[in-house]
């Protein structure tokens, strides 16, 4: 049994280092509006379940008057904890103590937790609040962050990596949070960069603030880096927690259960989508009607957002759900739109997601920008998820379908499991004014009253080809649906579908077009 001293020393010896960098830094931090790395650990896990590892680690560094300084944890707090009762592995950045600047132990902490989060099958919990790395230590610095790229690579479509972003992360720090899942930031508390505004100015001669450079909503929605903006830590804890709540902890487990209970009768699925095709309306309300409880957990909200992506439950089962929105853009896919689906779509493949997918578009955005944005190139990373997906996928056209985008939404040739279409569904090469244009050029030029004819062509195009029932007589549409009959089609697609085995050629991987 340990002596009464040895234990006083031990409590000395925790409450010290829990100190972090001190009450004056800690005060610096809180006049920022930020909380310190411990509260942060405390708010997003279950209560009492923090177990905290490397306390006692202190730097190694020597040169540069650094064996004269004590860097308490040496600027991170690492351990395991809970959130809804389930175990996931943490780790917070100390900006307290040196600015919470990574060093070489400081990544060994790191990368410690890393380890062990993949070897128990646990999600990985990231909050990055530093200045980047520990100029005093040179390359012993740079080598950490080498070794935290690597192991988020190894981790990645194993368990689940989130990265949140409550201060600054600078220069090479910002790959790590790249690198993983899902991105949380906050506004006017988070700021991501490769170069500072100083180095813009001294190069570039431009002024810009970090808000401006990289501030939490840039990055939610200009460059996409971001998937979940929110106003205060607390907010973004509790988004945390609810995306948690949809996943599996690892890529061999399944997510858990939530209580089975239909949709909420506002979202009547006969009364969203307008029968006038040119007419908008927004896709989730169409995703609430068939979800439990009505419940869609949306993710990268403010970017791209002519394509809704995000988690919902059927039958109490997470679903991933992808959606063109018809509010943004007519739904068309572009550039941001196929890399924001491509990857959500391999994400859900990656953890044995189901992916239900509603289709209403016009096709790909035409367009100079968009061909020298590398429209071909982004495109094909959605044709290249779908085909290489193999969990359930199941595909509903709502209204429109047509060209390049009727394939690329998940079809039956790409194999989707199951394709459903509602009765006004039109399923073709192009839009029906479009096409009689191309096609009955001539008749209509000719014709004693050119607007009459093209009306009547337009008519004609329609009953013979933009309709859902030409496609289903060849076998690319399974089931020609009501409306109201849409829950019942998906619940039991996902039914039947739940134990799916696909077979994939032998090979070491694909090359997707990155």
């Amino acid at each position: 049994m340990a002596s009464t001293k040895k234990v006083q020393e031990l409590k000395k010896r925790r409450e010290e280092v829990q100190r972090g960098g001190g009450e004056k830094a800690i005060q610096k931090q809180v006049a920022m509006g930020k909380m310190t790395a411990r509260e942060r650990i405390v708010k997003l896990l279950d209560e009492g379940s923090f177990n905290e590892y490397d306390l006692f680690v202190e730097h190694e560094a020597r040169d540069f008057g650094m064996d004269q300084k004590t860097l308490h944890g040496d600027g991170v707090i690492t351990g395991t904890g809970t959130i809804g009762g389930r175990p996931v592995c943490i780790f917070a950045q100390d900006f307290t103590v040196a600015g919470g600047s990574l060093g070489n132990m400081h990544a060994r902490k790191i990368t410690k937790i890393m380890d062990h989060s993949l070897k128990m099958r646990m999600p990985l919990i990231g909050i990055n609040d530093s200045g980047g790395a520990r100029i005093q230590e040179g390359v012993n610095s740079l080598a950490g962050y080498g070794e935290i790229f690597f192991r988020n690579t190894l981790a990645s479509g194993v368990i689940p990596q989130i990265s949140v972003i409550l201060g600054p992360c600078a220069g090479g720090a910002v790959y790590s949070p790249a690198l993983t899942d899902f991105v949380f930031v906050v506004e006017n508390i988070s700021k991501m960069f490769i170069t500072g505004p100083e180095v813009i100015k001294t190069v570039l001669g431009e002024d810009i603030s970090m808000e401006e450079l990289g501030g939490a909503r840039v990055h939610s929605e200009i460059t996409g880096n971001a998937h979940f903006f929110s106003e205060t830590e607390d907010e973004c804890f509790e988004q945390i927690k609810s995306l948690l709540s949809y996943l599996p902890w690892s890529n061999t487990d399944v997510p858990a259960r939530k209580e089975l209970k239909d949709p909420l009768k506002k979202y009547n699925i006969s009364h969203i989508v307008p029968a006038d095709k040119k007419q908008p309306y927004d896709v989730r309300n169409v995703i609430r009607s068939v979800t439990d409880s009505s419940d869609f957990f949306e993710i990268q909200e403010s970017w791209a957002a002519n394509i809704v992506i995000g988690f919902g439950t059927m039958g109490g089962r997470t679903v991933g759900f992808v959606a063109n929105q018809p509010l943004i853009l007519a739904g068309v896919l572009d550039v941001d739109s196929s890399d924001k689906a491509g990857r959500f779509i391999r994400y859900c493949d990656a953890f044995n997601i189901p992916i239900i997918t509603f289709v209403d578009l016009p096709g790909y955005l035409p367009g100079v920008d968009q061909e020298h944005a590398g429209v071909i190139r982004h495109g094909a990373k959605v044709l290249y998820a779908y085909s290489e997906a193999t969990v359930p996928k199941i595909t509903l056209i709502l209204r429109k379908a047509y060209g390049g985008g009727y394939i690329a939404m998940n079809s039956r040739h790409l194999r989707a499991d199951f394709v459903f279409a509602w009765p006004d569904a039109e399923v073709a090469v192009m839009g029906p004014e479009g096409a009689t244009n191309i096609i009955f050029r001539k008749e209509i030029a000719t014709a004693a009253d050119p607007e009459k004819m093209r009306k009547q062509k337009v008519q004609e195009y329609k009953e013979k080809f933009a309709n859902p029932y030409v496609a289903a007589a060849k076998g690319y549409i399974d089931s020609v649906i009501e409306p109201w009959e849409t829950r019942k089609s998906l619940l039991h697609a996902l039914e039947v579908s739940g134990e799916k085995s696909v077979g994939m050629p032998a090979k070491k991987h694909g090359i997707p077009p990155f």
